[in-house]
C-alpha cells in the first residue's frame, strides 16, 4: 500500500504529539537530578506518555485515511454535482477543440447529451481551432446560436497547473479549453428597446420661407404656410413624433430613436418632400434640419441640435446635419442658397468690423495657404479699410504663386503703399500681439490658413468667407461673417468697403484685385452670380477697375497652356460622366493650373463632375468642378476637403497620384451605392 502522506495543517496538527514528547523529555531528565525515585518515575511517565501515543497515532492513521478518503470522495461529488448543475453552461475541449466533458446547462443549449469527440465548430463555426486561446489570458467572443446571443468566455488550463506534490508532471502534460456561455439576448434586447425608445431632439428651419411668400399673391400666402405646415406635421406624425411651431418659420422635433433612424435610412426625405409644395411659388421651399444626439445628457442634445442646425444654415441650407459627439454627418444639400437681395447683413458686419479695427493698434489680414486671387483680393480690399481708418495693416503671405505674382508686384513697386504691407509668417507671429485682430479671408478652416499659430496669439479674430462650413472651422471669432451664397470673397469684402467708412477712396491696383477675384471663383460671370454679385463688380468698375489690364495679368506662360492642354488630353470618363485628369507638375504653379484644367473639361458634353489631380508640395490637391448636378462639395468633404456645390477641392497627404486617383474613385463608388450623388 502506497505510504500515506499528510500536509498543509493536518501534518502540522499530527506532529504535535512528537513535538510535545521531545519537550517533556527534558523535565524527565531533570527528575534524575533530584533523586534516582524521581528520575524512575518521570521517566516512566515519559515512556508511558510515548506508548499511549504510538498505539493511538498506529491505530488510528488508518481510520484517518479511511475517513479523510470518504470526505474527499463525498466533497469532490459534491463539487460535481454542483458544476453538473450549474446554471452557466460549461464544457471542457481538448487542445484541438473536441468536447471532453461540460454540465447539463451546455447539453440544454445544443439539445444533445451525447456530443463528445465532436469539435465545437460541429455546433459553433465561429468558434474555430484558430481562434482558441494560445495562453491563460481569458478571451471573448459574441456568437449567436437558435435566436439565441450568448457572450463565450475561453480560458486555457495547463494540466502542470493542476498537478500536487504526490502525482508526477509528466503525467500532466498539455493544455484544456474552458468555455463558459452567458445568454446575453435579454440583455441586448433590453438595451436595444431602450436605444429604440430613447428621445432624440432637433430643430427645422425654412431655409427661404419669406423669400417663398414673396413669389406668391398676398392672399395665398397664408394657403402656402399652411399647406407646409401640413406637409412638416403628417411627416412627423407618421413617425410618430411630437413637432411643435416655435416661429412662424422655426419647428422643435422630438421623437424616438427608432423613428429617428427611420428618417435617418430614408436620406430625411422631407428635404424634398417639402419641394413639393408649390401654389404658384415662383421659389420652391427648402428646409434645414438639426439633430443632436447620444449625448449625456437630454439639455447637451438640444444644444448640439442647435449647433447641427446652425451648421446645415451655415453650409447653404436644403440639408439636414445630426451631429454626435464622434462625429458630423450631412444629407442633402443639392440646391443652391438662394441669394438675399438686402444688402442690410453686410451694413452691419461691415460696422461690426470697423469697430474691431478702430478698437486694435494693427491689423493681421491672411487667407488660405496657397494663396490665390480671391484670397488675396480680399487681403488687399482689408487693407484698404484698415488704411482708411488709419491703422496698421500686414497680409501674411509665405508662398507667391505665379497668379497672385502680376497683382503682388503692382503693390511692392508701388511706393505708396508701406513695405510692410506682406510679411510671412514669422515676421508675422514677431509683431503680433495682444491689441491685434486678425482677419482671415476665404477660408473658415484654422489648419489651413497661411498662419494657424496667429489665431492662438491674437484674442480677436475675424472670419470673411464665402465656403459652407465645415466640422474643422474656427470657433473662436469675434466675429463671423459667413455667406455660402456669395460669389467670392472679393464679393463680399467689396460690400463691405462701401460701408465701413463715408467716402473710401479705391485705388486702381486694389479695385483690378478684387475685381480679379471675382472673374476667377465665378469663372469670368459664368458660375454662382446673382445680382449683388453684378453689384459689387459695378462699384469696383466705378472706382478704377480695368476689365483689360485684369485680363493682361491673368495670361498664362506658354508652358502653363501646354500642361491645362495636356490634363485635358489626357482625361478619362469615369462612369460617363465624371472626367478624372492629373495636371503635369512641371510648372510653377500646378494647382492654378490644374483648376483652370478643371473648368476646361466642364465644356465637354456629358461630363457632369470634373477632378483635376495634382502633386505640389508632397501633397495630392483635387480640384473638382461641377455645373449643376453634382454636389462635388460633398465629395471633397468625404475626403477631407470642402468648398462650394459647383467648386471644391481636398488635399491628401502620404499618398501617391495613381493611389489618389484610386481613393477618389472608391469614394464616388460609395457614395452612389449610398444614394448621395443621385
Amino acid at each position: 500500500m502506497k505510504a500515506f502522506k499528510t500536509e498543509g495543517g493536518l501534518r502540522k496538527y499530527l506532529i504535535w504529539p512528537w513535538i510535545f514528547a521531545i519537550i517533556m523529555a527534558f523535565p524527565a531528565a531533570g527528575c534524575w537530578i533530584i533523586s534516582l525515585q524521581a528520575g524512575i518515575t518521570g521517566s516512566s511517565l515519559w515512556l508511558f506518555y510515548i506508548l499511549v501515543a504510538l498505539i493511538i497515532w498506529f491505530r488510528s492513521r488508518r481510520s484517518l485515511r479511511r475517513d479523510l478518503i470518504d470526505f474527499a470522495t463525498r466533497y469532490s461529488q459534491v463539487q460535481k454535482g454542483l458544476l453538473k448543475g450549474l446554471a452557466i453552461p460549461y464544457t471542457l475541449l481538448d487542445e484541438d477543440g473536441r468536447f471532453i466533458w461540460s454540465n447539463a446547462g451546455f447539453a440544454a443549449i445544443i439539445h444533445k447529451d451525447r456530443f463528445y469527440s465532436k469539435s465545437i465548430t460541429t455546433f459553433f463555426p465561429e468558434i474555430t481551432k484558430e481562434k482558441l486561446p494560445k495562453d491563460e489570458k481569458v478571451m471573448t467572443m459574441e456568437i449567436s446560436y437558435e435566436n439565441r446571443d450568448y457572450r463565450v468566455d475561453l480560458r486555457r488550463i495547463r494540466m502542470e497547473d493542476t498537478a500536487d506534490g504526490s502525482i508526477a508532471q509528466d503525467d500532466f502534460s498539455g493544455s484544456l479549453i474552458a468555455l463558459f456561455f452567458f445568454d446575453v439576448t435579454d440583455v441586448r434586447m433590453y438595451m436595444r428597446l431602450n436605444h429604440e425608445q430613447s428621445l432624440v431632439t432637433g430643430l427645422i428651419y425654412l431655409d427661404n420661407y419669406e423669400e417663398a411668400l414673396e413669389s406668391v399673391e398676398d392672399v395665398r400666402r397664408s394657403l402656402l404656410t399652411a399647406l407646409i405646415d401640413r406637409k412638416i406635421n403628417k411627416y412627423f406624425n407618421a413617425l410618430d413624433a411630437i413637432v411643435k411651431k416655435i416661429e412662424k418659420d422655426k419647428y422643435f422635433v422630438v421623437m424616438k430613436r427608432l423613428s429617428f433612424d427611420q428618417m435617418k435610412e430614408s436620406r430625411f426625405d422631407l428635404l424634398e418632400e417639402v419641394k413639393t409644395v408649390n401654389i404658384g411659388n415662383q421659389m420652391a421651399v427648402t428646409l434645414s434640419i438639426g439633430f443632436g444626439l447620444e449625448t449625456d445628457s437630454f439639455m447637451q442634445d438640444s444644444e448640439y441640435a442647435r449647433n447641427a442646425i446652425d451648421l446645415a444654415l451655415g453650409r447653404g441650407g436644403d440639408q439636414a446635419v445630426v451631429k454626435t459627439p464622434e462625429k458630423i454627418t450631412y444629407y442633402g444639400g443639392k440646391s443652391q442658397q438662394v441669394e438675399k437681395n438686402t444688402r442690410v447683413k453686410a451694413r452691419v458686419k461691415a460696422h461690426a468690423l470697423r469697430e474691431i479695427i478702430e478698437s486694435k493698434d494693427q491689423i493681421f489680414v491672411m487667407g488660405h495657404k496657397v494663396t490665390d486671387i480671391d484670397s488675396f483680393g480680399a487681403s488687399v480690399g482689408i487693407y484698404r479699410a484698415a488704411d482708411a481708418l488709419h491703422k496698421s495693416c500686414h497680409i501674411v503671405i509665405n508662398d507667391v504663386t505665379a497668379s497672385i505674382r502680376p497683382f503682388m508686384e503692382s503693390f511692392v513697386n508701388d511706393k505708396e503703399y508701406s513695405p510692410e504691407m506682406f510679411v510671412t509668417s514669422s515676421e508675422a507671429l514677431q509683431l503680433c500681439d495682444e491689441n491685434s485682430a486678425v482677419v482671415v479671408v476665404d477660408t473658415n478652416k484654422p489648419d489651413i490658413t497661411e498662419c494657424p499659430e496667429l489665431l492662438d496669439i491674437a484674442k480677436t479674430i475675424v472670419v470673411l468667407d464665402h465656403h459652407r462650413i465645415s466640422t474643422r472651422r474656427i470657433t473662436n471669432a469675434t466675429l463671423s461673417y459667413i455667406e455660402s451664397y456669395a460669389s467670392s470673397a472679393c464679393e463680399m469684402v467689396s460690400e463691405i468697403l462701401q460701408y465701413i467708412a463715408d467716402g473710401i477712396k479705391i485705388r486702381g491696383a486694389e479695385a483690378d484685385s478684387l475685381y480679379a477675384g471675382i472673374m476667377i471663383d465665378t469663372n469670368n460671370f459664368m458660375t454662382k452670380t446673382g445680382v449683388r454679385t453684378f453689384e459689387a463688380a459695378a462699384f469696383l468698375r466705378r472706382n478704377g477697375a480695368d476689365v483689360t489690364r485684369v485680363r493682361k495679368l491673368f495670361r498664362n506662360d506658354f508652358a502653363d497652356y501646354k500642361a491645362r492642354a495636356e490634363a485635358v488630353k489626357n482625361s478619362e470618363l469615369y462612369k460617363g460622366k465624371y472626367a478624372i485628369s492629373i495636371c503635369p507638375n512641371d510648372v510653377e504653379s500646378p494647382t492654378v493650373t490644374g483648376a483652370q484644367a478643371a473648368n476646361e473639361l466642364l465644356n465637354i458634353n456629358l461630363v457632369k463632375a470634373s477632378f483635376i489631380l495634382t502633386e505640389y508640395q508632397d501633397k495630392i490637391y483635387i480640384s473638382a468642378r461641377s455645373i449643376d448636378e453634382v454636389n462635388v462639395q460633398i465629395i471633397m468633404e468625404r475626403l477631407g476637403g470642402g468648398g462650394h456645390m459647383n467648386i471644391a477641392g481636398a488635399q491628401l497627404v502620404g499618398k501617391t497620384v495613381e493611389e489618389a486617383r484610386g481613393v477618389l474613385k472608391q469614394t464616388i463608388d460609395e457614395m452612389e451605392a449610398e444614394g448621395e450623388l443621385s
